[in-house]
């Protein structure tokens, strides 16, 4: 953990709480300063907005580009959606070919653990500054406490899905006498901890920040919590308890969605699908698609946003990784693209992954010149006409910025649906098998087919269920058809959002092989196919390598053995 700590450890002996709140600079700076450790609980941890200044600076680090940059790759380049774009760098090109180095720079994980470090100092040192600073109350100590464990926990499960196992620290590096050189924790014991330290926390997470306030979505909530609570019992497998968790998150849904109603009657951004209450992509009345996208992700901080990463507000900061990968505007071609095939024929009903009624294709992406660029969060608005059902695709008015503002969401309310379908149907799964479909796993099967379905017919402007094209009887005669129907869902709503690969990891570890990864995967690549196949039917393979700088400096790490070629750097 050396390469991880090193810089830490010197820095935050006397580190200000504007640094904290921006970024590490170098550690030879402070070095010149050389002051004691004793200055930070002298001079720092002393009020309640020192600690407030460093909870700043845990966002502010991920909302650091290296950090989400590693969010898509990490969640995404290797799946299906993915390709390479206009001038793709070498590290990006190595990975969409399945060829990942140890030297390649996104196997490095520091910008991580720099988060983790902040979320730990803060939880050694607010119980502190509780004690001597009245203004900071038993309340709001519990508060900043359940706000950094979730921050912490949720870089944690980033790390193990992209790694499976990864060094545990809970501890701050404040002491130059400490060494940080930690063995890997296996991924189950991590995901036993996260959801531990969550629940013993959940209930003191703020509910809400003050009426329509920013800070409801840019700042972890109660409903945040849950939401990765959920998250985290869905790779547990511990169906129930994330459906729970889930239902608290639908539950606070449907009360804005009434406030909403009483409050707004005539001008009402949400409108139920079935049960659920999401925005419509087409309010009653208008013509025009697109509301979906532009509140969600051009306007951002929506009211179906759970948590995500604020660039929009701030106005001074760019989100450069999404720039860099996606595009800047409607003419910079980003460094990936989608594979044709996710859009090719949409208009004409032939395609696999879109009916020609569904608004997603035609927000999230465009064809160029046999490119496929992406343009969620590219595009600021869009509006196109609703029907799309004869002719040629419609016209998709769009604008962007030259400098992506866009913001990163973790969390949405569509998240959380699709999350529970997984989960109902996994929960039938579980029931005694019998040679038909049980009165009970039809009633599990039947709750997962309405989350899917809300939000099918959201996209595809579908209001009434008699013109429904998504039937439930197409899909609810196996647990493998429900689950299909939900993994083609997730890809559909969650395209480019840095989840399809990790939900491709936990279908095969839920299930022990990943034949049903390659079947999806293996159509992008146009050359070298039985290689891939190969190289991806390995369990190993789902994850990432260390970094060879990483295995250096921390002899207790073992690499991942997908990756072992030449351990003769390490003598």
């Amino acid at each position: 953990m050396k390469t991880i700590y090193s810089c830490t450890k010197k820095v935050l002996g006397s580190i200000s709480a504007l640094m904290l709140a921006l970024s590490f600079t170098s550690c030879e700076d402070f070095l010149s300063i050389t002051p004691t450790n004793d200055i930070v609980l002298e001079n720092f941890w002393t009020e309640e907005a020192d600690v407030y200044s460093v909870v700043n600076g845990c966002y502010a680090q991920l909302e650091n580009s290296d950090c989400i940059s590693r969010m898509i790759v990490w969640g995404e380049l290797r799946s299906d959606n993915m390709t390479n774009g206009s001038g793709t760098p070498n590290d990006i090109l190595q990975i969409l070919k399945e060829n990942i180095l140890e030297t390649n720079s996104y196997t490095k994980w520091d910008c991580f653990y720099q988060c983790i470090n902040r979320c730990n100092t803060v939880l050694h040192y607010a119980p502190e500054v509780n004690k001597i600073d009245p203004n900071f109350t038993d309340s709001e100590l519990r508060a900043t406490m359940a706000e950094v464990t979730v921050l912490r926990a949720l870089c944690y499960f980033y790390l193990i899905r992209a790694y499976r196992d990864v060094p545990y620290v809970t501890e701050p590096s404040i002491d130059d006498n400490i060494e940080f050189m930690a063995p890997a924790t296996k991924f189950d014991a991590i995901l036993d901890s996260l959801i531990t330290d969550v629940e013993a926390v959940k209930e003191n997470a703020v509910r809400s920040y003050g009426e329509k306030s920013i800070e409801n979505t840019t700042r972890i909530t109660r409903w945040a919590a849950y939401s990765l609570l959920a998250d985290l019992y869905l790779w547990k497998g511990n169906y129930q308890a994330c459906i729970d968790n889930c239902d608290k998150v639908i539950s606070h849904m449907k009360e804005i969605y009434d406030e909403e109603l009483e409050e707004n009657p005539s001008s009402m951004t949400l409108e139920l699908y079935g049960e659920y209450p999401l925005i419509s992509e087409c309010p009653s009345g208008s013509t025009n698609a697109g509301n979906t996208y532009n509140e969600i992700f051009g306007k951002g901080n929506s009211l179906e946003s759970i948590f995500e990463l604020n660039f929009i507000e701030r106005q001074s900061v760019s989100n450069s990784s999404v720039g860099n990968f996606y595009g800047s505007t409607s003419n910079t071609a980003g460094q990936i693209a989608a594979p044709s095939y996710l859009i090719n024929e949409a208009i004409s009903g032939n395609n696999t992954y879109f009916k020609k009624t569904d608004c997603r294709f035609l927000e999230n992406m465009r064809e160029e010149s046999s490119k496929v660029y992406i343009t969620k969060y590219v595009y600021e608005d869009v509006s196109f006409r609703t029907s799309t059902t004869t002719g040629a695709a419609p016209t998709v008015n769009h604008s962007s910025n030259d400098e992506n503002m866009a913001n990163w969401i973790i969390y949405r309310f569509s998240d959380v649906l699709l999350m529970k379908a997984e989960a109902e149907v996994e929960l039938a799964g579980n029931i005694v098998p019998t040679d038909t479909i049980s009165a009970e796993q039809t009633q599990h099967y039947r709750k997962a087919f309405s989350c899917v379905s809300a939000i099918w017919k959201r996209a595809n402007n579908k209001r009434i269920s008699t013109v429904d094209t998504l039937v439930y009887g197409d899909y609810s005669g196996s647990r493998i058809t429900m689950e299909d129907l939900i993994f083609d869902e997730r890809q559909r709503e969650f395209m480019f959002e840095g989840k399809r690969w990790f939900d491709f990891v936990r279908l095969c570890r839920r299930e022990g092989d990943n034949n049903r990864m390659i079947q999806k995967v293996l159509p992008k690549f146009e050359e070298n196919s039985s290689q891939i196949r190969i190289k991806l039917s390995s369990a190993d393979a789902l994850y990432f390598p260390y970094n060879r700088q990483e295995l250096k400096v921390n002899t207790q790490l073992s690499q991942n053995p997908a990756y072992i070629l030449d351990d003769s750097f390490k003598k």
